[in-house]
């Protein structure tokens, strides 16, 4: 059987039936905390999922979209715990985008494919709302829990927030927005949704013009409010126990509209409306910016003649910029389609590159052009265009190396942190596992086997803190959540929302 036909039609469409299971949560569950169906659903959908072939059977499992989502994690692990030792790895400070800054719309870009699959058919819509909005209210809690300030893993031991400074905003909170708005758009639009698109380069925008309208509307609102919203002076007062500016207020004065800047920004502005000044994150990252520091783009003392606004909150998951995260769940849900509704690679590929580049050449144009930055903080529409189109030609590059060519082993440690993908998330990239094995510690809260290993296993034997870094980051993290979700695997255990 040639390739390109390994997927036929009946048995592809029962093939991305189970994909809608294995999509949302990364095995065997039920599309993402239920959409697609129950367990039930799940092992006949996985039985119908096989291809037969003379002496063997074949798996539809498209795996480069576990991959893409482990990868993901991956990066938020290495960029998380490795990008205080290389600083050009984390956030850029302002404009620009680092290694760091690809991993929340790479996320958003995985859960609009996922949506794609979960809502692929919507029996019941009530039900199906239901199920939508029971799962956006679990993410909503998990992100206050894990970013509001309750933990303080993994370094601090204690716990607990004082409700006057929580952190309303997070990661997950944004994928919430974000997969409650396209899964709505994509449920509502059950009747009107192709079973099959057109011949034509721009037949399957139109049969999927409704969740274009959505990422539109999003994309005009965020637009207008940026551009259009007055900007007046705002004030802080700077907490930090044991800093010389502890206690000290500060004013900013701004007074303008459509400002790109750190200081005088709509996005930062709607922030302090809305949420009030001190539920925002209070250590961004624009104090590494060449404005606060002469040490950047690393972390170093603040500039004798640093602006006022340096040591201010800023929420870089505000409610402006998620509107704007919403462009990348539209244009994620929008490749799902495409795997859907073309049947060979040659198709999914032509479609998929096409835009993936596009985009990056439209998110680069307006970069250098100073028309509008790329900017992470800000969740500009560059920074969407050209982190979507990266998500785009990352996916359809692991797509020819897994699915294509079949070279599957080297990358299974990512399919299998892709199919425990929460499960990692809160035990690895939010330091829940670490500040664990902290709490038994020796002598002082200080020593502990983290500690030890870190110090006496890579530090101390290369001689360098930064590379000693780096080396515990990819081998006691990364590779060790690795073997534990290919462990977990093998025994069938996985954790969703």
């Amino acid at each position: 059987m040639d390739k390109e036909q390994q997927i036929a039609p009946s048995a592809g469409q029962k093939g991305e039936e189970q994909h809608a299971i294995d999509v949302g949560t990364g095995e065997h569950g039920d599309g993402g905390g239920g959409i697609a169906g129950d367990a039930a659903e799940a092992s006949e959908n996985e039985r119908l999922a096989l291809v037969e072939e003379p002496g063997k059977k074949k798996s539809t499992r498209v795996a480069a979209l576990d991959a893409f989502r482990g990868l993901t994690i991956v990066l938020m692990i290495l960029v998380d715990d490795a990008g205080g030792a290389y600083e050009r790895m984390d956030h850029s400070p302002w404009n620009g985008c680092t290694l760091a800054d690809f991993v929340m719309p790479f996320f958003l870009f995985i859960v609009g494919i996922a949506i794609a699959f979960a809502l692929k058919r919507v029996p019941k819509l009530g039900a199906t709302m239901k199920k939508i909005t029971i799962r956006t209210l679990k993410m909503l809690f998990w992100g206050l829990l894990l970013q509001g300030g309750y933990s303080h893993a993994p370094d601090d031991l204690s716990y607990g927030v004082d409700m006057k400074k929580i952190r309303w905003c997070g990661i997950l909170q944004r994928i919430a927005l974000v997969y409650f708005v396209v899964a709505l758009i994509e449920a509502f639009t059950t009747k009107v949704r192709p079973t099959t698109v057109r011949s034509g380069p721009y037949a399957i925008f139109h049969a999927y013009r409704w969740q274009w309208l959505g990422g539109f509307i999003a994309f005009v609102i965020y637009m207008v409010t940026t551009f259009s919203l007055y900007v007046p002076d705002w004030s802080y007062v700077y907490h930090i126990d044991g800093d010389v500016n502890d206690g000290k207020q500060f004013t900013i004065q701004c007074g303008v509209r459509g400002h790109l800047d750190p200081a005088c920004n709509a996005v930062g502005h709607v922030d302090r409306m809305v949420w009030g000044i001190n539920h925002l994150y209070m250590q961004p990252v624009w104090i590494r910016s060449k404005d606060c520091t002469f040490s950047s783009p690393r972390t170093g003392p603040l500039r004798t003649d640093a602006p006022s606004w340096c040591l201010g909150p800023f929420e870089p998951e505000g409610l402006l910029s998620s509107i704007s995260s919403i462009l990348s769940g539209t244009i994620g849900i929008h490749y799902g389609h495409v795997l859907i509704h073309f049947k060979t690679h040659k198709e999914r590929l032509k479609h998929w590159l096409l835009m993936g580049f596009s985009l990056l050449v439209l998110g680069i144009l307006l970069h250098f052009t100073n028309a509008i930055p790329i900017n992470k903080q800000l969740y500009s529409f560059s920074y969407v265009c050209f982190t979507a189109g990266a998500a785009g030609v990352v996916l359809s590059a692991f797509y020819i190396l897994i699915d294509v060519w079949g070279f599957r082993t080297p990358f299974l440690f990512l399919e299998w942190i892709g199919m425990n993908a929460m499960l990692v998330f809160v035990l690895a990239a939010q330091a829940i596992f670490p500040a664990f094995v902290n709490g038994w510690y020796y002598d002082s809260p200080g020593n502990t086997l983290v500690s030890w290993i870190q110090k006496h296993v890579f530090i101390n034997v290369w001689h360098s803190q930064r590379l000693g870094t780096l080396l515990y980051v990819i081998f006691g993290e990364i590779v060790f959540w690795g073997v534990v979700s290919g462990i977990l695997h093998k025994l069938g255990i996985y954790w969703k929302l």
